[in-house]
């Protein structure tokens, strides 16, 4: 072999062992993926997962499922080599790092925001469904409840779920957005002087803070804060599994619309969707459409429901001959419900209609 050769073979091998190592580096993205399917309408571990208390409920004869999206775990690296098969696979979709887990949270960590989100999304849905049915249901007068508390939270040991807050630093709070303002005024790592109410009694606490993740520079006590709610109905969501984030809150709303509804709304109809939920019924956008449209699409459903706000990302998806319809309110959800059920789904919009 020439000395010519032989460079350009141990060049090549170089250079084959540089692109090698180069796809096996780690990158700052994470994958969407389509994620498993669960008819909230149906069984869950301990019995159905909706169920009623205080109000009559009724039996359906269709299915209407949560849709979910699989995405990198919050501690796992993904290599460029991965992202790349992603990437030219439709049903996937690759997304900034910072984007899907702003601060960098450890698996753990991410596992209890997204907990606390899906905890409270289910109260949320059940206000709105509570609405959509006529009931009266106002926000109880000027009260605020911590609704969890993250683990590993600078707070955790001294604030505790059900707790109810009266002030913060001396200044009396009403909304979810006086407890942020008031921690806001302190810095990293000072304490905050707080008033709660725990199981009647009045307690005053000094509340340890920390650099929030989300937001570098700005303290954080690690909780989920949230309104308190008048509901003249118990309604219970037990959903197997371990799901989180706000995305279910329009089925959730749905579903609990469907069991307190004597008429069988969906009428042997296979629905799925996606969507948060605000007590007042407003539908707003979620990450991850796409791969929910794909999954409901694997499973044989008939209708999806959709955000509005999300038609530009649902725009092209690869539906197949699923309905997809996109919704900016539960009663606009119910409507749509009712309409496919009947088969007349000529005047339902489209994200071509509104985009």
């Amino acid at each position: 072999m020439s000395r010519r050769s032989a460079t350009l073979v141990v060049s090549g091998v170089l250079l084959s062992g540089l692109v090698l190592v180069a796809a096996l580096l780690p990158v700052p993205y994470v994958v969407f993926r389509p994620g498993p399917l669960t008819d909230v309408l149906g069984e869950g571990e301990q019995g159905p997962i909706i169920t009623v208390e205080g109000a009559r409920s009724y039996s359906t004869t269709g299915s209407l499922d949560l849709t979910t999206v699989g995405v990198t775990p919050a501690g796992a690296d993904m290599d460029l080599l991965t992202a790349m098969r992603a990437w030219v696979d439709p049903d996937l979709a690759v997304v900034p790092r910072d984007l899907v887990y702003p601060g960098n949270p450890t698996t753990e960590e991410a596992r209890d925001r997204n907990a606390a989100v899906f905890s409270s999304s289910q109260e949320l849905a059940s206000v709105a469904a509570l609405r959509q049915l006529g009931y009266d249901v106002p926000v109880e007068a000027d009260q605020v409840l911590v609704r969890e508390v993250l683990d590993g939270a600078a707070s955790e040991g001294v604030l505790e779920p059900g707790d109810q807050v009266l002030d913060v630093d001396g200044e009396t709070v009403g909304t979810p957005s006086d407890v942020v303002e008031g921690i806001g005024e302190f810095e990293p790592g000072d304490s905050v002087p707080m008033t709660v109410v725990r199981d009647g009694e009045t307690l005053d606490l000094d509340v340890p803070t920390s650099e929030s993740q989300t937001d570098p520079g700005e303290p954080a006590i690690g909780v989920i804060v949230g309104q308190a709610w008048d509901l003249p109905v118990d309604i219970s969501i037990d959903v197997p599994g371990s799901i989180g984030g706000s995305s279910a809150g329009l089925v959730f709303a749905l579903g609990i619309v469907d069991t307190m509804t004597p008429e069988d709304l969906l009428s042997d109809t296979a629905i799925a969707g996606t969507g948060e939920i605000s007590p007042d019924g407003a539908v707003g956008p979620i990450s991850g459409v796409q791969q929910k449209i794909a999954a409901a699409r694997d499973d044989d459903v008939d209708l999806f429901l959709a955000p509005a706000s999300n038609c530009s990302a649902i725009s092209g998806s690869a539906a197949g001959d699923m309905l997809v319809v996109p919704v900016d309110t539960l009663d606009e959800a119910v409507d749509v419900v009712s309409s496919v059920a009947s088969g007349e789904t000529e005047a339902l919009p489209s994200c071509d209609e509104t985009s």
